[in-house]
């Protein structure tokens, strides 16, 4: 598992200790709003086993997400294959980071480390990146990264009870639209010869 450092930020591998704060994470009602119902401890400590499995056999994965100036577990980013059950196919960006981690910018960072991997190290054409309906800080994130929307991709998740997290919303960004000049301000991560993320400008 390579790992992406940006300014702030370090995407590695998982810890034993990485698993009390991403159990707790998992049982917090408003990181869990948009998602479903409350892990248990077991069933949050099977998904890191999932994601580092995954990881080691496709190449690409989940990170587990620290800070640079404390060393303190966050939450997780990376990328994730589609599920075959979706009504789209390719290659997901993603991020859930800890409630006190909130309102940082770390979402952003974090996930223009994962496109930076997925287009310049992976050579992916496209990533794309799914929420619900109501998830508007998710959604947020997708277009100040970049990712836009176009509404008749919006659809409803098959994986997902009737309900209101059934309905979500598409967001796309093709390696041609992602190697364009970022904005002012904007600095993307990109990657240099060992895999880490380095400051675009």
């Amino acid at each position: 598992m390579p790992e992406l450092r940006t300014g702030r930020l370090v995407l590695r591998r998982w810890r034993e200790s990485d698993l009390e704060p991403w159990a707790a994470m998992n049982a917090n009602p408003e990181v869990r709003e948009h998602l479903g119902e409350l892990l248990t401890r077991e069933q949050s400590d099977a998904a890191v086993e999932v994601m580092q499995a995954q990881f080691d056999e496709r190449g690409f994965g989940w990170w587990a997400l620290e800070t640079r100036e404390t060393g303190e577990f966050i939450g997780r980013a990376g990328l994730d294959a589609v599920g075959e059950d979706m009504p789209f196919a390719g290659v997901d960006v993603g991020w859930r980071l800890m409630r006190s981690a909130w309102g940082h910018g770390y979402a952003t960072e974090a996930a223009l480390a994962c496109l930076a991997f997925g287009f310049e190290a992976l050579g992916l054409p496209e990533v794309v990146a799914s929420t619900t309906v109501h998830n508007l800080r998710s959604q947020a994130v997708m277009r100040r990264i970049g990712m836009t929307r176009d509404p008749a991709d919006d659809f409803e998740d098959p994986s997902v009870p009737e309900g209101p997290l059934r309905a979500c919303v598409l967001y796309r960004i093709s390696r041609r639209r992602y190697s364009r000049p970022p904005p002012r301000g904007g600095a993307r991560p990109a990657m240099d010869g060992v895999g880490r993320a380095v400051p675009g400008d």
